[in-house]
């Protein structure tokens, strides 16, 4: 709950720009019916966004309409954020229970990139933080279960942008028939580890994102290699690890399917009743 009241101009205007959305354009008379705003607010408001560059205003009609200045009001808004909108309880709520720190990560051209960790929510962590780390597809645990899961003809492309890389890690692809040989063993256990030979301290083990049955991002955990087992951790955490990414894919298409609302200002604010 905030600790102070929303910003009722903020509403009115969100408010507006969703009515200018619903008609290529819109008079003040019809603004006025579909928001119950006073008309003096209303010119406020629509002179403000000309001023913008995000309406623009045709006197000789006596009406308004949006510019593709809006589409900046969305361009930052795609899979990847929604990918986090999602993931991000299920991974909290996960560290709250096991303690260890999760990470979820997404495709950028030849490596998984980090973008939502639970790093400063855990007790039991190597590092500050991993946000924005680059991870191979082919050593790390969180890009194996990226890669192996991927459609055959994706998988193929990306190896070959893999195979240009001068990243250490990334050698391995060189060795196509042994990557091929590990990403089968990934697919066919469900869940990914890391090459044992990077960082032995600690080890990651990581299971796919899906989105109506296309990998989009990976979840992985990293645990203290002396605190538990290999065997330990397939037993005790796999299993919560499934449970937690089936979790997000469900909130994935729950978010695919909300439809856009228009804002709602409080009652109080209309003379003739509540926004329609």
């Amino acid at each position: 709950m905030a600790s102070f009241p929303p910003v009722r101009a903020v509403e009115r205007a969100i408010a507006l720009l969703q009515c200018l959305n619903q008609q290529p354009i819109s008079t003040l008379d019809l603004l006025h019916r579909q928001t119950s705003l006073p008309k003096p607010s209303l010119v406020r408001l629509l002179q403000t966004l000309v001023s913008l560059g995000l309406v623009k205003h045709a006197p000789q009609h006596g009406s308004y309409y949006l510019t593709s200045a809006v589409h900046t009001l969305s361009c930052g808004y795609h899979s990847e954020p929604r990918i986090i909108e999602a993931a991000a309880p299920v991974a909290d709520a996960f560290t709250a229970r096991f303690k260890w720190p999760v990470a979820v990560a997404v495709f950028d051209t030849d490596a998984v990139v980090v973008r939502y960790s639970t790093i400063a929510q855990s007790p039991l962590s190597l590092l500050h933080s991993s946000i924005n780390m680059r991870l191979s597809l082919v050593s790390r645990a969180l890009g194996r279960a990226f890669l192996a899961f991927c459609l055959p003809d994706e998988q193929e492309i990306i190896l070959g942008l893999v195979g240009q890389s001068s990243e250490a890690e990334d050698q391995a692809a060189g060795d196509l028939a042994t990557v091929m040989a590990m990403l089968a063993e990934v697919r066919a256990q469900g869940y990914a580890l890391r090459n044992p030979s990077i960082r032995p301290i600690s080890n990651t083990i990581a299971l796919p994102i899906y989105e109506d049955q296309r990998v989009v991002a990976s979840f992985g955990l990293t645990w203290f290699s002396s605190a538990l087992s290999l065997e330990e951790a397939r037993f005790t955490l796999y299993p919560a690890m499934k449970l937690a990414t089936d979790d997000i894919s469900a909130r994935l298409k729950t978010l695919s399917r909300l439809p856009v609302r228009r804002a709602e200002l409080p009652l109080e604010d209309f003379p003739h009743g509540r926004a329609r």
